[in-house]
Order: C-alpha cells, then structure tokens, then sequence
C-alpha cells in the first residue's frame, strides 16, 4: 500500500529536514584549543551543560518514547484495555527516587558518563563491567526500536523493510555524527512537539470519524466490560499489569532506565546544575503520563472504528493497526505530517542511543579514554563510533521480533536489575567492595534469566527481581570477603 504523492512528500521534507537541523550544529563542535580535551567531550556528549531544563526534559521524553511506543501501545489497548497505564504511574514513582538518592551523586564530581560514578566507588574495571552491560543491552533495546520503524515504513511504501531500515538510520547516524549532544537534544525538541501534535490530531480526527462520537465509544466499552478498564489491584505475578507490577516493578524499571542507563544520565548530566536536572526529569514524567493516556485511549477509538469500519486483514499484525487507519483513513496532506511524526519517534530515539554508545565506548574503557589527548583526535574517534554504533543497531533491526513494544521492554528489563542493583549498592552499603559487586551482578542476572525462561512471572517485575538479588548476594559477599583500600586497590585498569 503507497500513500498519496503529496504525503510522500511531507515524509520526505522531514527527513531531510530534521537532518539539516541535526548538521547545523557541526560548526559548533571541535571548536575547544589544543589540549583542552575536557571541552571537548562536554560540548559534543553533554551539548557544553548549555541546554535550559525544559529542552532537556522535551529530550527525555522524546529518547525513551519510541515508534514502539507510538505503535506498540494503541496496539496494546486495541487488543485488551487500558491498565498498561498503571506502569506509567511506576514511572511517575521512580523518577522521584532518582531525584531523593541517585541524582545527587551524579553532580559531586565532573562526570560524563553514567558509569564514571562507579568507577569512584568501585574502580575501573567494574566501570567497564558496567558499561559493557549498558552497551549490550542499549544496542539489542535498541534493534527492536529500528525495526518497529521498518514496520511503519513497509505499511506506508510497500518497500523493503531492509531498506527502510536503512534510510531512517543512515540519516539519523548523519546528524548525530555531525552535531554531537547539542544535534541531538534540540532534533528531540522539534520531534516531540511534531509526534504530540500527530498524537492529538490523531485522537480527535478518530473521535470524529466513529458515528456518535464518545457515546458510541462509551457504549461499545460497555459491551465489552473492560476497554475502558486502567486498574487491577489483583496480586497475580503472571499479570503483566496490575497496579502492583506497575508501581512497584514500573518504579524500579524507571530507576534503572533513567537512573543507570547512559541514554537518559547524559540528558541528565547535560543540565546546568542539579536544580535543573532534577526539574527536567520531573516534568518529563508529566509529560509522559499525558502522552501514554492519548496513546492508550487512540488505541481503544481504533477498536471502536473498526467495528464500524475494519483496518486489518487476516494475517495483519496488531501493531500495524495505527499506520494503517494513518494511510487508509486520513486526509490527504494530515496523513503525510502523521506518518512524519512516527518516523520523527524512531529518528529522535535512535539519535540519542547513537550518541550515548558512542560516549560510553570513549570515555568508560581507559584503553580508549587514555589514547586521546587532542581535542580534534577525540572529535574523529567519537565520531567513529557514532557510526559504528550505527551500523549495529542497522544489523539488529534487521531481525525478527515478537510483540514489539513488550519485546523491547523485555530486553531492556532482563539485564537492567543487576546494572540498577549495582548503583543501589554503591549508594547505600558503605562497606561493599567491588568483589561483591561483580558477583552479585552475576547472580542477579542469572536469578532474572532463570525466572524469564522457567517461569510465567511477568516482565514488569524482572527490574525488582535482579535488583534486588545483587544487591543482598553483592552486600552479603563484601562483607564475607572485605578487601581494603579504596577503589584504586579494588578495580584496576579495564
């Protein structure tokens, strides 16, 4: 199914838009003298600290929603009902916590990357621990986000996915490789107000088009007893969304995504001060409870249109059911500036994982850190790894997925809990050492593993589950096990 020229040709002006956006900002990188090598890595992985709170809180938001969201969660209130939003509520709780005990470490020194803090606390080669498991798990995360985009633009041209995939990453790689952290957070702003705009219009031309507006959707929900549902107070663990996994398990996946995961410490590092980070992450997490009621109630008129008027065919995956109403049912021209706005998800999400692989690859393995003194010399090797960040995740997004939303966020729970567990360690057990630390990440991950493929326990409880064990298995083994000196005798060179 092809969309109408015109259409074709708003997706397209984005594009190139977006990314003559992103490259503006190339003139202003490199620019630091000869030495100052610190300049340097401020300006193009934190943007030179320049961003006011309310773009970085825009970048925030725009870096953790991604065309999996956009898809995924209509898709997911199409299919059942609207208790996904509970876990949204966890958010809300976690990103409380952040600020009361992880946020204030991140400013007591001059640190770049998530994993520098542990390095002060634990030494290099849990830094390099640390970041590895990052960088595995961002870049797989990541995979499943490309290949939403491919389902996208498979509905909309008929094309390829491959080929889709392709487009939208080598653009995005351009201008992230180009303009560095400052391309980046200022592309998420315009992208955000473009996808949240696509949202409502969106939602109110569906509300429009289903005889007898909210009454027939009210009616239809009705009928159905549970569409309109967005709380389950029930204690079954296998449940994927009950008020319990969403606040207890959403608060502890939102303390490891936005409290460990480098895509979002680096937005939050970027800020001028703590006041302003600390302002930024709160009022993402409003932001995100707006934007995920649209996306779920979206999902619910597309049910109630669809009785009226069918969208998929035998065989059609439900995700696809969003793009399809977008090419079938709107007019021509909003139809274009919609499907834009998708793609502007996948472009903002994908720019930003770019530039934080990039940032942990040079700055937490000192093999890396230590080889770079010049500033241009630095600016080529960050740049390098941009692309080659680029070429993986184009790799990933090739493959097969199952559900895509909940696929995504099943790849980022598993290995997330023992990465959280490690941070909770060195905020709160003064005495553990970085031989507890190590054993107990992999005692976390193994526990998460084990209870993922030999139990039905749902995936919004995976965060908890490896958090916890390594941190009671890391704290228990230091203290069995002490070791003396600081973090210089615990953690050599990585």
């Amino acid at each position: 199914m092809r969309i109408h020229p015109l259409d074709l040709g708003i997706v397209v002006a984005y594009l190139l838009g977006v990314t003559a956006l992103g490259m503006r900002f190339r003139r202003k990188q490199g620019a630091a003298p000869a030495g100052d090598n610190q300049s340097a890595t401020r300006d193009y992985f934190l943007g030179g600290r320049t961003a006011p709170w309310w773009a970085l809180a825009f970048s925030i938001v725009a870096t953790e929603t991604s065309t999996l969201t956009i898809i995924g969660t209509p898709a997911i209130s199409y299919g059942g009902n609207l208790t996904f939003i509970q876990l949204v509520f966890g958010y809300l709780v976690g990103r409380v916590l952040i600020v009361l005990f992880l946020l204030p470490g991140y400013f007591r020194g001059e640190f770049f990357t998530a994993y520098a803090l542990i390095e002060k606390r634990f030494g290099r080669k849990m830094r390099a621990v640390a970041a590895s498991t990052f960088l595995l798990t961002r870049a797989v995360a990541e995979g499943v986000r490309v290949a939403a985009i491919a389902l996208v633009i498979s509905v909309v041209l008929g094309t390829s996915v491959h080929l889709a995939v392709v487009l939208v990453i080598a653009l995005t790689v351009l201008y992230t490789f180009e303009g560095g952290m400052k391309a980046v957070i200022w592309t998420d702003v315009a992208q955000l107000l473009l996808y949240l705009t696509g949202s409502a219009v969106t939602f109110f031309v569906l509300l429009h088009r289903i005889p007898g507006g909210w009454t027939e959707v009210a009616q239809v929900a009705a009928a159905t007893g549970h569409k309109l549902q967005f709380l389950d107070f029930s204690w079954n663990l296998t449940t994927k969304y009950t008020f319990w996994s969403g606040v207890i398990g959403g608060a502890f996946l939102t303390m490891a995504s936005h409290g460990t995961d480098q895509t979002i410490v680096q937005r939050l590092l970027a800020a001028r001060n703590e006041s302003d980070s600390r302002k930024a992450l709160l009022t993402s997490g409003g932001i995100i409870l707006i934007q995920f009621t649209v996306f779920l109630l979206i999902g619910v008129l597309l049910f109630v249109f669809a009785q009226h008027t069918p969208l998929l065919s035998a065989g059609d995956r439900p995700d696809s059911i969003l793009p399809m109403f977008l090419v079938k049912e709107m007019p021509t021209g909003l139809a274009g500036l919609l499907l834009a706005s998708i793609i502007a998800v996948a472009m903002s999400n994908a720019s930003g994982s770019l530039n934080s692989l990039a940032a942990s690859s040079v700055l937490d393995f000192s093999r890396l850190r230590g080889q770079e003194t010049d500033p241009a010399r630095f600016m080529r090797l960050s740049r390098r790894m941009t692309l080659l960040w680029g070429l993986v995740l184009m790799g990933f997004g090739f493959l097969e997925w199952g559900h895509l939303l909940e696929a995504g966020l099943t790849v980022a729970a598993l290995p997330s809990g023992c990465l959280l567990g490690l941070f909770l360690l060195g905020t709160f057990a003064r005495r553990a050492n970085a031989t507890g630390a190590l054993v107990g990440m992999f005692l976390g991950l193994a526990a998460i593993l084990c209870v993922f493929r030999f139990t039905t326990v749902a995936y919004t409880w995976y965060v908890l589950i490896g958090a916890t064990v390594t941190f009671l298995f890391g704290w228990t083994i230091s203290l069995l096990r002490p070791r003396a000196g600081g973090p210089a005798s615990r953690g050599e060179h990585a």
